[in-house]
């Protein structure tokens, strides 16, 4: 099996994907792109999905989580709008998303089981089912290779430029795709799942194989992803699987490994493209923490140094006060002893053994000037190891939260 390259391409590049996006009033922004539809062709089709941990999840997510387990992970298509999240919306807004899936299953000769629904945007303002379904014959009509492009666009909301990835590889001579698209720029802290991403493959694979798979890449891609600590009521990860490829992966094979590869590498660079367009976000930080006693407590101190706005704020002043980074791994839970810890910023030492390491004020001012920055931490107490991606917070964070709703 061949390693897994980037190419060009959305997600119709695998075989088997039609897509399109249309403009249906939803946003605010007159004839911008908020609604679009993703479909296989393939009746083989398998699906995974992962959904927010927030208590108070959007009328899309329960309908969504009870499409995978009615269908038994044979879902076909996929309908997201964004302009609009459709939670905190009531009977109202489970009729809508539950309405849109019926439509969209009517026009596309499938079950309404097999249609998940997604929503992004302002919480608790009704949406208008209305807008969708005139639009999804149209949407139906549309559907294409060509068309899919479009997709990226039409699930932005804050985003200030579209997340796509796609990669090829080969496999007894057959060529295999993997493509995902995401969106995400704020109200980002996902716990299982992520803020809203697509993936297409045209892999085989049973359903069951294709969550595990999920869960493990979501785990080590969009679940270190933190703009601004909050987790949404809309947090969806859909993969979609047609087999056209004719390419198996088997549990327990070398296919599982390969394909994995292959999954971690679209989902980590859509995490981090995430992480560099967050909300008025000038630089992208990755947070790595070595040395722990467990991979837990290494998580636990990058998720609380990636999460501190006072680290965010020092970031953006590019101001080398590592006190708040270790301030941040003191609060985090994790078992280390203070007095052995080591901070860097870009492999420039910042702190040894716990006090200054009487470092170049310019230098480091210097290195947290630039537009990617690594945070690193060694706890000096065991081998376990974690990576978070951030980013820092400026003035434009508020001003672009100040005035989402209004």
């Amino acid at each position: 099996m061949a390693n897994w390259e980037t190419i060009a391409g959305d997600l119709a590049t695998p075989l088997g994907f039609r897509a399109a996006a249309v403009a249906a009033g939803i946003k605010k922004t007159r004839d911008a792109l908020d609604l679009a539809m993703i479909f296989s062709d393939s009746p083989a089709t398998t699906a995974a999905g992962l959904f927010t941990t927030n208590r108070v999840a959007a009328a899309p997510v329960l309908l969504s989580r009870r499409n995978l387990v009615e269908c038994r992970g044979r879902c076909r298509a996929i309908v997201v709008n964004s302009g609009n999240a459709n939670a905190c919306t009531g009977k109202e807004g489970m009729n809508a998303a539950e309405e849109t899936a019926r439509v969209a299953a009517e026009l596309l000769e499938i079950e309404p089981s097999q249609v998940l629904v997604a929503s992004t945007g302002v919480i608790g303002v009704p949406l208008n089912a209305d807008l969708i379904l005139k639009q999804l014959p149209h949407l139906k009509e549309r559907l294409s290779q060509e068309n899919a492009k479009s997709v990226v666009n039409a699930i932005m909301t804050t985003d200030t430029v579209p997340k796509s990835c796609v990669v090829r590889s080969e496999a007894r001579g057959k060529a295999v795709h993997i493509a995902g698209i995401a969106k995400g720029a704020g109200m980002i802290h996902p716990r299982m799942a992520t803020m809203l991403s697509f993936i297409t493959t045209d892999a085989v694979m049973g359903a069951r194989m294709l969550q595990n798979l999920l869960i493990g890449v979501v785990g080590d891609s969009f679940n270190r992803v933190s703009v601004d600590g909050d987790t949404s009521t809309n947090d969806t990860v859909v993969a979609l699987a047609s087999g056209l490829s004719e390419t198996n992966v088997i549990p327990g094979n070398d296919s599982r490994t390969w394909f994995m590869e292959g999954l971690t590498l679209v989902c980590q660079t859509l995490a981090r493209m995430i992480a560099r367009d967050g909300e008025g976000a000038s630089k992208l930080v990755t947070v790595e923490v070595v040395g722990a006693r467990t991979p837990l407590d290494a998580e636990r101190v990058a998720r609380a140094i990636a999460n501190s706005p006072l680290v965010k704020t020092a970031l953006t002043g590019a101001d080398p006060n590592w006190g708040r980074i270790i301030c941040a791994a003191g609060y985090s839970g994790a078992k280390f002893d203070p007095n052995k810890v080591d901070v860097s910023v870009n492999n420039m030492p910042l702190c040894r053994k716990g006090v200054d390491a009487g470092f170049d004020e310019a230098a480091a001012h210097r290195e947290l000037d630039r537009k990617e920055i690594l945070l690193q931490v060694d706890l000096h107490a065991g081998s376990g190891a974690a990576r978070m991606w951030t980013c820092n917070f400026t003035r434009d964070y508020i001003d672009i939260n100040a005035s989402y709703r209004s």
